[in-house]
């Protein structure tokens, strides 16, 4: 019994130090227990941002475009995006990289913060529910999707834990460390396209243009003008926030704002357009 209880010990051991150096040691007689993995959209609040991703260089990329004509040298910003490995090791297997899209001559330059699912399925910005909505948003201001510039301050969409089935779960704000990496393209859009001015969407997309920690709620900037690569920026509210709180007075609040950018820009506005929402 003796040399039986001294084997039984040696046993425990031997697997106690496998779980310290790989995967922790389970004990046969005891199941394990099943973890279960909620999505932040059933529990209506946001997942906080990971730590610091060590696979994500300190120094932002270097970003330099050929001479040439808007077509030529967004081409070859495209290029560029694509072959960056740092943007290609975080998209998911089947995903795609995301670049604006629209008129490389646009006026208003529509800035969020980072793609979705379907955006990173599809490879374009804005093209999930939210995008639908800025899409009637946009002509609402008498314009068509292809007349403005539609983009994003990441070019990969923040990863999350995965399913069973392989596919992330929820979305989550990118980190200053992820935006301030991927900040160099959008700079690099602004200066292909040249809008004369910038709509943030959001509070995570204002942050990431003024600087993360400038302002402690969307309230203190929204509406008014800042200023990001030479050009104004006018702060308002995230298609996806009217998508939650879908009232005259969210929606009110978001044209407000977009009247001002008609009016910076140029466009005419309607009486009717002036009493939308009220």
């Amino acid at each position: 019994m003796e040399e039986l209880r001294r084997a039984i010990e040696a046993s425990l051991a031997k697997s106690e130090a496998v779980a310290v150096a790989g995967e922790p040691a389970a004990s046969p007689n005891v199941q394990k227990p099943i973890t279960r993995q909620t999505s932040p959209a059933a529990t209506g609040a946001r997942p906080a941002p990971p730590k610091a991703d060590q696979s994500i260089p300190q120094a932002a990329p270097v970003v330099r475009l050929p001479e040439g004509d808007k077509a030529a040298r967004w081409a070859a910003l495209y290029a560029a995006v694509q072959a960056d490995p740092v943007c290609a090791a975080h998209v998911h297997p089947g995903k795609k990289i995301v670049l604006g899209v629209g008129d490389l001559e646009a006026k208003i330059f529509f800035c969020g913060e980072a793609p979705g699912a379907e955006e990173e399925t599809q490879g374009e910005p804005f093209v999930g529910p939210a995008g639908q909505l800025l899409t009637r948003m946009i002509q609402a201001m008498g314009l068509k999707r292809e007349q403005v510039y539609i983009g994003n301050i990441m070019n990969w969409r923040p990863q999350m834990p995965v399913g069973p089935a392989g596919i992330q779960i929820g979305n989550r704000p990118p980190t200053a460390q992820e935006m301030n990496y991927c900040l160099p393209y959008l700079r690099a859009q602004i200066e292909v396209v040249q809008p004369e001015l910038i709509v943030a969407l959001g509070a995570t997309a204002a942050g990431g243009l003024l600087g993360v920690g400038t302002f402690r709620t969307l309230g203190e900037i929204k509406g008014r003008w800042h200023e990001f690569a030479g050009k104004p920026v006018m702060v308002t509210y995230h298609p996806s926030y009217i998508l939650r709180n879908n009232s005259n007075r969210s929606k009110r609040g978001i044209w407000e704002d977009l009247l001002k950018v008609m009016e910076r820009a140029g466009l005419d506005v309607s009486e009717k357009q002036r009493n939308f929402f009220r």
